[in-house]
């Protein structure tokens, strides 16, 4: 079943106006659950418009997009929010992790949106940390962590809520080349996991790690290959 089906998508900022610029043009793509997709491009191809609509933090200017079977256009504001938080984890460059807070605390913290109760949102924001192999470091904060442990911080808070997508965005720019491996690999596991990870990247060797990529460029998204194998 896909998880992610988008049919004629597209975005339009500033439309009527001179100011207009299409930055979606026309996006068919269909995404199985368990797959590893890359959204490869350079900056202004149009991969980060399409990462915010399919992440449901902006809605399309025409077509439709379907997300675990669920029609988004016929969801208001505090629904699509209800779907981010049920349906989407999300992984950025920055690891947009809190200072203050310990590991454990910042992988917690999306379960109090859910009203999960404290004990349970420990008890599984340990197990999270675990999985991702950062049992010993969860009452560390992030400024006693490495760039890598950070991310694997970021990756278990945003699969805290058992999301069935895993959203990507540039998630190695910020880390060392070895390190970088080892959070794809990662990607890897959860994918094996029955996972849908898409990835967003300009690095043709991070999206090699893929089982497909797909291209951006200017707005319009073209087919998807297979990589071949690697070096």
């Amino acid at each position: 079943m896909a998880v992610i089906r988008t049919q004629g998508l597209c975005k339009v900022y500033s439309a009527g106006t001179e100011a207009e610029v299409v930055a979606l043009h026309d996006v068919d793509m269909r995404i199985e659950r368990g797959e590893f997709v890359a959204i490869m491009g350079p900056s202004g191809s149009g991969k980060s418009t399409l990462m915010n609509l399919i992440g449901c933090l902006d809605t399309p200017s025409a077509g439709s997009y379907h997300c675990d079977g669920i029609d988004v256009a016929s969801l208001d504001a505090e629904q699509r929010a209800d779907l981010r938080l049920e349906k989407i984890g999300f992984v950025f460059q920055g690891f947009n992790l809190l200072s203050r807070m310990s590991a454990l605390e910042n992988v917690a913290m999306p379960m109090g949106y859910a009203n999960v109760p404290r004990e349970e949102r420990l008890q599984r924001a340990r197990a999270a940390l675990d999985a991702v192999g950062l049992a010993a470091r969860a009452q560390h904060r992030p400024g006693e962590l490495s760039g890598g442990q950070q991310q694997r911080v970021a990756i278990a808070r945003a699969l805290i809520n058992r999301p069935p997508i895993l959203l990507a965005d540039e998630p190695t720019g910020a880390l060392d080349s070895r390190t970088g491996e080892e959070i794809l690999a990662l990607f890897k596991r959860l994918r094996d996991e029955d996972r849908t990870v898409v990835l967003i990247t300009h690095d043709a060797e991070v999206a090699a790690h893929a089982d497909r990529i797909y291209e951006m460029r200017d707005g319009e998204l073209h087919a998807a290959h297979v990589p071949g194998p690697r070096a």
